[in-house]
């Protein structure tokens, strides 16, 4: 572990976040497994670091209550949004965590965003060490720039950051946090920082030593 990752998970503790590291995406499924009971309802946000990691595979597998969103439109895609806020255990990545042990998550839609906030019982995060980065306004940038643009391509979103790789905001210099375009599929509407919780361990985040997601 080197010290950027040590001091990052030092101040997630400090912050209240429980913080787990492992040096490889095989590692994850077994860490889980003791962190999430058997039958426990579970949900998760998309994310590309959980399907690499085998996380989404272990949801699916049938030995947790999956609260499944996938296919699901209108009245029943906000019941399942109402039943994951209310699930045992909640999974996701982060768009960036700051060495000063701080979440740094953007979404469109925001179920996610709003599970990580309040809701399930615990949020399970797993973060690749590309996500690491030293303070917020780095995190501000990387979301503008490596996070964003190649999520909207995978979603299929027909806004400015797919077809250019960077938010148009980059283009006036100094944007603020939440300049961006107009497009009706932007999917950077709600910002949220995770600081100190009040609710210890409520939050853990598995730090991975491999570069995962976007």
């Amino acid at each position: 572990m080197n010290e950027i990752i040590k001091k990052t998970m030092e101040n997630l503790e400090k912050n209240n976040i429980k913080a787990f590291f492992v040096e490889t995406k095989e590692d994850v499924v077994p860490l889980v497994k003791t962190l999430v009971p058997k039958g426990s309802s579970v949900s998760n946000g998309g994310s590309v670091s959980l399907a690499q990691t085998g996380v989404s595979e272990l949801l699916e597998s049938g030995i947790y209550d999956f609260i499944d969103r996938r296919g699901l439109e209108g009245d029943a895609l906000r019941d399942c949004y109402s039943r994951a806020f209310a699930c045992d255990a909640y999974f996701c990545s982060s768009n960036a965590v700051t060495e000063n042990g701080e979440l740094y998550n953007v979404d469109g839609n925001s179920n996610r965003v709003a599970c990580i906030v309040f809701g399930p019982k615990q949020v399970i995060m797993v973060v690749g060490v590309n996500k690491i980065v030293p303070d917020i306004n780095a995190a501000i940038k990387r979301l503008k720039e490596k996070a964003a643009p190649p999520n909207t391509v995978r979603l299929n979103c027909k806004t400015p950051c797919a077809a250019t790789g960077h938010c148009i905001s980059l283009d006036s210099g100094d944007p603020y946090m939440c300049d961006g375009c107009r497009s009706p599929h932007r999917i950077c509407c709600n910002y949220v920082v995770s600081a100190w919780q009040r609710h210890k361990d409520r939050i853990k985040v598995i730090i991975v030593n491999e570069e995962l997601g976007f």
